[in-house]
This record gives structure tokens, sequence and C-alpha cells, in this order.
């Protein structure tokens, strides 16, 4: 049988808005990196495929746009890039995939702290994509404005963010394998034929290149990016750019319906994984219940939201697997309780069923998802030349 693949979305307190005021919640922890670092122990604990980790230019906030009066949230996140770097070395096998958006951020910047990620965890990184439409976070840098959200302009910032990727692929192919010399005897450091301009000219920026970092351990990086609802639109960016697509079905036909518009359309191979907000355990239904009480309000979200068991999660999760989900990311209700339940329940009832793996067999992210390593396009292009 073929092993699922399993992720947890990391997010402050967990994705419930009241989940801080959980009992077994330490919500003055939240801002420190013991919390963090304990997250992700118990994730590898779990050997769990990777955690990614939520950022955006903006607060937290219930509305669409701008930021709300309401004190009773969480509000405020670290760097996830730099969050990531800092557990790297707290962690051996667990893949680590931060959010950074590319609306208002050069592509350059992403790659190189990407590709940074990536030595530093030995093969380890990926890239969670995420697009801003919000004119607050806009006003924070105050050189472009964003109007209402549109077709047009979901349009406009999906295109921005795959040529935002290309960009960094290219970047990260500028340094061939073997660009680094380091030969003391002859004082040479790097073979100079070996670096690569990109220069990429889009509609929206140019870049020359090359990177100023080396080729990443694992060649290129794992790609994520969240469907965002399910329009054709945002499709086409995991179509083009990703080597993992998030989506959100709420019954397994929907789920067929949506695999079977994400494969129309990709252009290179690509996992797909369903998002589910989860709580886990026997008490699940009435923690969430109490927690909608805390919060005013039902828990509204874009991803399916289950309560119960951790077998019948399993079952869940075998179930959608017959429409074609290769994978999850899990989003915990309230953490750590509900990271804990589906490291130290869920896993062991899918290993049950023989569904999930007994321990890694592989040393990097792209390892765990069962994708190759990439060769380098101008390496390959020297090739082809010669």
């Amino acid at each position: 049988m073929t092993h699922l693949h399993l992720a947890v979305a990391l997010d402050g307190a967990g994705w419930h808005p009241a989940a801080w005021r959980d009992p077994a919640v330490r919500a003055r922890e939240l801002f420190g990196l013991r919390h963090w670092a304990g997250l992700v122990a118990e994730a590898e604990r779990g050997l769990l495929d990777f955690v990614t980790m939520e950022d955006a230019l903006g607060l937290q906030s219930t509305p669409l746009d701008g930021p709300d009066e309401r004190t009773d949230q969480v509000h405020g996140r670290f760097d996830a890039v730099l969050l990531a770097a800092s557990l790297a070395p707290l962690t051996t096998n667990l893949g680590l995939v931060p959010t950074a958006t590319t609306t208002h951020t050069e592509p350059f910047h992403v790659a190189i702290g990407i590709a940074s990620l990536d030595h530093v965890s030995l093969g380890r990184a990926g890239w969670r994509v995420q697009v801003s439409g919000r004119g607050t976070e806009a006003a924070h840098f105050g050189r472009r404005e964003i109007p209402a959200l549109d077709h047009q302009l979901i349009e406009e910032l999906f295109g921005e963010a795959a040529d935002a990727v290309e960009v960094a692929r290219r970047l990260w192919d500028s340094w061939e394998d073997d660009a680094e010399i380091r030969d003391v005897a002859t004082g040479r450091f790097i073979d100079r034929d070996k670096l690569h301009y990109i220069d990429f000219a889009g509609a929206r920026f140019s870049v020359k290149g090359p990177s100023i970092t080396p080729r990443p351990p694992q060649g290129q990086p794992v790609v994520a990016v969240l469907d965002h609802g399910g329009s054709r639109v945002p499709y086409e960016l995991p179509a083009r750019a990703a080597d993992v697509v998030f989506v959100t079905p709420h019954s397994p036909d929907g789920a067929a319906a949506i695999v079977e518009q994400v494969r129309s359309v990709q252009q290179r191979p690509l996992k797909v994984f369903a998002d589910l907000l989860v709580f886990v355990g026997d008490d699940a239904e009435a923690r969430k219940a109490r927690l909608d009480e805390l919060a005013g309000a039902e828990l509204a979200s874009d991803a399916y939201v289950f309560a119960g068991t951790a077998d019948e999660l399993a079952d869940l999760l075998l179930d959608w697997r017959e429409a074609g989900i290769q994978g999850y990311r899990l989003r915990p209700g309230a953490i750590p309780r509900d990271l804990e339940a589906i490291t130290r329940q869920l896993v062991p009832a899918l290993q049950a069923r023989d569904a999930f793996r007994s321990r890694y067999e592989a040393g990097t992210l792209r390892g765990h998802l069962g994708l190759p390593q990439p060769v380098n396009r101008y390496a390959l292009q020297k090739a082809d030349i010669a």
C-alpha cells in the first residue's frame, strides 16, 4: 500500500481563533523559541513529512482588508523564514516550509533566504508561496497601490507570483553543483564558468543574477501553493510553479473534482495535499464547542473542519485518498493538544493500517515526498551545446 504524506500547518496557538485560551496552551510562550522548538520536535517525533509556518504582511484580522479592533485573538507572528532557519539546527529529518509572500517582496531576497534555509537544514527546506491582496499591507511599503480585489487583480497577483517562483528557480540553478572549488593550493574558490546570469525579463520585474548563495542541497527546494478556494486562476500558479498544491475539498466527491481540475492544468510533477482543520480525541467535539463559545461564533474555515477520534480521522484520510489525494496538511485546532493527538494517536492509527511510514527513509524533503533531484538547467544547456 502506498503511504500517505502528512504535514502540519503551525500557526500560533492553533487555527481556532480562541485556541490561545485553551487551558493546555502556554499563551505567554507563543513568541518564544522554546515554544516553536517543542512543536517541531513533536512533529518530527511523529515522522511527519514537513511543517508549514504561516506568515503575512499584516496583522491577523477578521475583515478581508485592514486590522480589526478585537483584542481577544492572537495578533502577530514571527518572520517565517527566519523562524525556520532558527529551528533547522534543532531538527534532523523534518521538512521546514515557511510562508513568504511575493506581492511586495523581491524574488531575489526570497530565493536566497530559502536557499540559505536549505543549506542550514541540509536539504529540508521548502517555500509556501503566498500573495497579498490587501491595500493595508501595500501601505507598509508605499511602492504600489492595491485596488479592491477582483478577478483582474487576482490574475495579476498570481501571475506575478508565478514569475517570482521562476526567478527563484533560475537563481537556485545559477550556481552549478560543483561551482565551488575551494582549492587553497591554487587559490581558486569558485569556477566562474559555472556561475550563470539568469537574465530574467518579465512584465513585472527583471533580474540579472547570479545568486549570491550556492545551489541548495536539494537543487530546488520544494515549492508549495495553497489553492485559495478552487478558482481556475489560482490553480494555474501551482500548475506552472509548484511541487505541492494544498487544496480544500469538503467531501470525497469534491476532492475528486479538485484533483481532476489540478491534473488537467499541471505542467510538472505535482503532489496534491488536502488541508483539513482538525480537533482530534475523545473530547474533540466538546473542546471545539467550548472554543466556539469563547470566540462568540462557530468556527468558519476554507478547509473542512473535523472533530472526532484519531481512528475516525484515519478512516476519513484513507477514504479521500481514493479520490486522488496523496497527502494531508492538517491544521491543528489548538496547539499543543491537537498536534500531539496527530503525532501520538493519528500516526499510530495510520501505521496500523499500513498507510504511514514507521521511520524516515530519506534525508531531504524532496526525498520524503518522492520528488526527483532536478537537473541544473544551465549545466544541461552546456551539455546540450557540447
